[in-house]
């Protein structure tokens, strides 16, 4: 994979977590007619769902970017992709010429406006694959059922607790090749996943080292990933994850660019095969051990700021005003692990992180 320079390519006008089809729709009229854009349906509440697809080659990879409205990291990156797919640079006629591509830039353009997983039904998409429920679904299955891709990428954001194995490193990217049966077995198409991934990890441990995790692999016929997996279709888990102060995510974006642009010269080239499934279970599994603030206070039966040495504090995105505020709640582990690790860690001792703590609003939460 050459060296790339993300800022060239970088589109720099659609950023933060608030991301719907208005930030995007200018940059995608934008592009020339080589990227063929239709409606390929519409949303619960009518809103146009839109697919592009670009390059003549017969490889055929299908991604889709926020199925869950509030998970928007990968639709920056996937835009940052179409620009660099746009570019006169003979690494991309290579990749066009080999490859055919669809993307789904928001498959759920009401989550994404209300800044929800849910679709407006408060459906989860990816828990209704073999219900088919909703329009997005529907919309989801008959693009699989009409472009017959050769990979899906299925592209998410996790949350800031994970980090990597049990590890202090945030989980800043992590993968999934899903399972097709309770058991885990491997199949011809799982574990095409898997050398892919194990081929981008190969890059993304040069660029973010120990930052790379890998996703629980629990079966699931209910999830996309899990029903195109049975259906013989390699396809993989992308989760957009933390890292150090990014919490808009324009950091992260960059590494899930990069990610894809090594995933398509992979196919594109022909060289998953120098990639292993034993590469693949290397990837430390994701933990959950991260909380975004961990208050200390050490001298708490004197100062009287709270009953506990430490107080573990999580953000709650809200949206206001179609920005995201990050409220700070007391976190509550679903099992409490044996060390706890923070983005931030304060001391009610020091002064400076006192006035911190008052500041932001966290002293209130612990009286």
């Amino acid at each position: 994979m050459m060296k790339l320079n993300y800022k060239d390519y970088c589109v720099t006008g659609i950023s933060g977590r608030y991301i719907t089809y208005d930030h995007i729709n200018e940059f995608i009229s934008s592009l020339p007619t080589s990227f063929k854009i239709e409606e390929i349906g519409k949303s619960v509440r009518g809103e146009s769902i839109k697919s592009i697809v670009f390059g003549n080659g017969a490889k055929r990879v299908l991604m889709w970017s926020q199925m869950h409205g509030n998970e928007s990291t990968t639709t920056k990156a996937v835009i940052d992709l179409l620009n660099y797919l746009n570019k006169d640079l003979i690494e991309v006629s290579e990749i066009l010429n080999s490859c055919t591509i669809k993307i789904i830039p928001i498959l759920n353009p009401d989550g994404a406006r209300g800044y929800t997983r849910v679709n407006a039904n408060k459906i989860d998409l990816n828990r209704d694959a073999q219900d088919l429920s909703q329009p997005e679904s529907k919309v989801l299955k008959k693009v699989y059922e009409d472009f017959k891709p050769d990979f899906c990428f299925n592209l998410h954001d996790q949350r800031t607790i994970f980090n990597v194995g049990s590890t202090n490193k945030p989980a800043t990217v992590s993968f999934l090749a899903p399972a097709f049966d309770v058991k885990r077995n491997n199949s011809p198409s799982r574990k095409l996943s898997m050398q892919l991934i194990a081929a981008m990890n190969s890059m993304l441990q040069k660029e973010i080292p120990g930052q790379v995790g890998r996703y629980d692999d629990g079966f699931n016929a209910n999830c996309v990933g899990d029903a195109f997996q049975m259906r013989k279709t390699p396809t993989i888990l992308f989760e957009a994850g933390h890292f150090n102060n990014d919490y808009d995510r324009d950091v992260t974006r960059a590494y899930i660019f990069k990610a894809l642009v090594k995933s398509l010269e992979t196919i594109k080239d022909n060289t998953i095969t120098e990639y292993t499934v034993e590469q693949y279970l290397s990837i430390p599994e994701n933990g959950k051990q991260f909380v975004d603030i961990l208050v200390r206070n050490i001298d708490f039966e004197a100062n009287g700021f709270s009953t506990s040495e430490f107080v573990p504090v999580q953000y709650k995105e809200v949206l206001e005003k179609d920005k995201i505020e990050f409220v700070p709640q007391i976190h509550d582990f679903e099992k409490e692990p044996e060390e706890i690790f923070a983005h931030k860690t304060l001391n009610c001792n020091d002064k400076n992180d006192l006035n911190w703590l008052h500041e932001n609003g966290i002293m209130n939460l612990l009286s």
